[in-house]
């Protein structure tokens, strides 16, 4: 084979659908992250678009480089990228910089990155590595465990900043890869259960105390001191004595009701916590997202300008550079959390049907990638690339419709910040490297 076939081949290995998504989206982003720092008056106020394409620039470098090595040589280094960034996300917490009520940032000045966007592409690999290599004839229970270890402990140090909408991101990848993976649908089923009722007791409890006239006393078993040493304790006793007579009887019943009983305990914890570690603003954002005009000035004003942006775009959009919710400053975080709002009011329903579909192809793309790919390994980073950036969309555009909490989740490709578009590009360079080498030994 001479050199020009050789070139051809290389070319036809890649994916070139799934390059021009990325590409598209990140012009999009570029082009409104310039609108969103234009003023009322047509000033431009805002060096951001520049800065985003020195990080585009930089990242589509990562991509390459990434795309170039065999990924199966990050199975090897699985394990230091793990524990280099379980230090990194340490000594933010130790050293890192304030920015936006949490220390989530390693840098001097404006110049900084964010580790716990780069901690999901590191989860992705050591879960990859985990399932592939535990997975192998070794007791199913054990390995999930491992999996939710390996998962907890990054969260337990993001939530530490606090940055609690980052840290849940890291969930569903756990899940995604766990089930690719093979584990049984009851275990998966325990996290997702507790997640569930705990998020609808912290609602419940957000809904009591900052919206209702008449706050519930139920959820005084949940932050009142007194009734804590007795609930507790009794829970987690009823839990251990269920869990021997388990053990000493081996009978399926007592298996099962350690199963539900474990789940209402978990939560029962999971509700305390969250009624104790979420901060003012935290709870605020929850009251407002079950009704954003309790505090239409304050912490309700993003949803009630996102929407407002969102539905003015109408069906064809106001014209690039011709919003008016953005350039008369209306819209807070315009160029991070809630750009698409931007690109909705400036292109209307066209546009955001144009975003649907550029995320969708690439979500469909590393879906097949994942199917297609030769070993275990290839499959698990996929799915788990899948899982990050479809929970990405599904966050960051339901808290600009307002059917999601405002966690602060970027969008990615189109937000603006380097360390989720680095992430989200080093993250197509091993998807691409996967697809080149799907047929090879």
């Amino acid at each position: 084979m001479n050199q020009e076939q050789r070139t051809l081949t290389t070319f036809l290995r890649l994916d070139i659908v799934l390059i021009l998504c990325v590409l598209c989206l990140m012009a999009l982003g570029i082009a409104f992250i310039f609108s969103s720092g234009v003023t009322s008056n047509g000033f431009q106020v805002s060096d951001e678009w520049t800065k985003q394409i020195v990080w585009s620039a930089g990242g589509l470098v990562l991509l390459t480089v990434i795309a170039l090595v065999d990924y199966r040589l990050w199975k090897r280094w699985a394990i230091p990228i793990y524990l280099g960034t379980l230090l990194l996300l340490v000594l933010v917490i130790l050293v890192g910089n304030y920015v936006k009520g949490a220390r989530a940032w390693l840098g001097v000045g404006r110049v900084g990155i964010q580790p716990s966007e780069f901690g999901k592409l590191s989860l992705i690999i050591i879960l990859a590595w985990w399932f592939d290599e535990r997975s192998r004839g070794q007791d199913a229970l054990r390995v999930w465990i491992g999996g939710i270890v390996l998962s907890l402990i990054p969260v337990l140090f993001i939530l530490f900043q606090p940055d609690l909408g980052t840290a849940i991101v890291y969930i569903p990848i756990l899940l995604a890869v766990a089930f690719s993976a093979g584990v049984k649908l009851k275990l998966l089923m325990f996290p997702i259960l507790v997640g569930v009722v705990t998020v609808v007791g912290v609602l419940g409890f957000a809904w009591s105390e900052y919206i209702s006239n008449t706050p519930s006393g139920f959820y005084n078993l949940f932050i009142d001191m007194k009734l804590l040493r007795i609930v507790l304790p009794s829970l987690l006793g009823l839990t251990a004595l269920i869990f021997l007579g388990w053990i000493f009887l081996r009978r399926k019943f007592y298996l099962n009701l350690l199963y539900g009983f474990g789940i209402f305990s978990a939560s029962y914890l999971g509700i305390v916590g969250a009624s104790r570690a979420l901060r003012g603003y935290q709870m605020m954002r929850l009251v407002v997202f079950l009704d954003p005009q309790i505090d239409p000035r304050g912490a309700g004003w993003h949803i009630i300008q996102s929407i407002t942006a969102i539905g003015s775009g109408g069906a064809l959009g106001k014209g690039f550079l011709q919003g008016t919710q953005s350039h008369y400053r209306y819209l807070p975080e315009q160029s991070t959390d809630f750009i698409f709002s931007i690109l909705a009011e400036e292109t209307g329903f066209l546009g955001s049907l144009l975003v649907f579909a550029l995320f969708s192809i690439i979500i469909i793309r590393t879906l097949y990638i994942a199917y297609t790919s030769q070993d275990r390994f290839g499959t698990y980073l996929s799915v788990g690339i899948a899982a990050m950036i479809s929970y990405h969309v599904i966050q960051n555009i339901g808290m600009a419709i307002g059917v999601m909490p405002i966690t602060g989740i970027p969008l990615f490709f189109l937000s603006y910040g380097g360390s989720s578009l680095w992430t989200a590009l080093m993250s197509m360079g091993l998807l691409l490297s996967i697809h080149n080498r799907r047929y090879r030994n």
